[in-house]
């Protein structure tokens, strides 16, 4: 199962780096919500998390987040101890703090170019990240950490990037063309005729000959029969002189 895991790990954080410019160490905004189902599940958010990720991670937090979690109470303190250990971000709230999940959105902007990686268990929070692009979201599932896998707006994002580029590529290269002389503006490229099917692929048709000039053909080239001639068979002298003595005595 872990290897499975790590796996589709590998896989999503593969989608962010290919694809909206994701470095290590990774950037991880941290909440009071996260940290505390951390200290119920006893996960060490320091030494687990890189390990699931499996590369280097800056956890960061905002004043904010800090102020909204004392003001919940001292039910919260083992979660408001953890979350002041991480480095506290510059939000631009200093001296009226806001909402924690609403110091992370403004953060976040409409792009996220600073590549934040959003750790909250806030469904509300959860749901708005989800309609944000390029932006990945990690939760606590019992004792498992999940990084979600890339929303529906993300993909979308990316399918139109990839269109826009290939646009403009096809643009680029008629520029080339025309600046070296390739194609004119008046001239359009010659379409290609259409080639009749392959010789070697077809088969050569078969004629049926005539059985008359079969007939005739045969009979032509038999040769003449030629006739026989009947052997003449030579009679003596003397055979021929006793025959005619016996005619005339009859």
């Amino acid at each position: 199962m872990k290897i499975r895991r790590y796996k589709k790990v590998n896989k999503r954080l593969g989608f962010y780096i290919n694809n909206f410019g994701f470095r290590q160490p990774y950037q991880l905004l941290v909440d009071g919500t996260f940290c505390y189902a951390a200290l119920n599940n006893k996960i060490n958010i320091a030494n687990n998390i890189p390990r699931y990720l499996q590369g280097d991670i800056k956890l960061l937090t905002t004043q904010c987040a800090i102020i909204e979690m004392e003001n919940l109470g001292p039910k919260l303190n083992g979660a408001l101890l953890i979350l002041k250990k991480y480095v506290i971000h510059k939000c631009g709230h200093e001296g009226k703090p806001i909402l924690g999940s609403q110091c992370f959105l403004s953060m976040l902007g409409s792009k996220n170019e600073n590549h934040y990686i959003i750790a909250t268990q806030d469904r509300d929070l959860q749901d708005i990240v989800r309609n944000k692009p390029g932006v990945p979201l990690l939760y606590l599932h019992s004792k498992t950490p999940i990084l979600e896998q890339p929303s529906e707006l993300s993909m979308k994002a990316v399918k139109d990037k990839l269109a826009n580029l290939c646009e403009t590529e096809k643009i680029a290269l008629e520029e080339l063309k025309l600046k070296g002389g390739i194609v004119s503006n008046e001239e359009k490229p010659k379409k290609r005729k259409k080639k009749g099917p392959n010789p070697l692929s077809c088969k050569k048709k078969r004629y049926k000959p005539n059985l008359q000039t079969v007939t005739i053909s045969k009979k032509e080239s038999r040769p003449e029969v030629e006739k026989r001639k009947r052997k003449r068979i030579k009679i003596p002298k003397h055979v021929k002189e006793e025959l005619l003595k016996i005619k005339t005595n009859e």
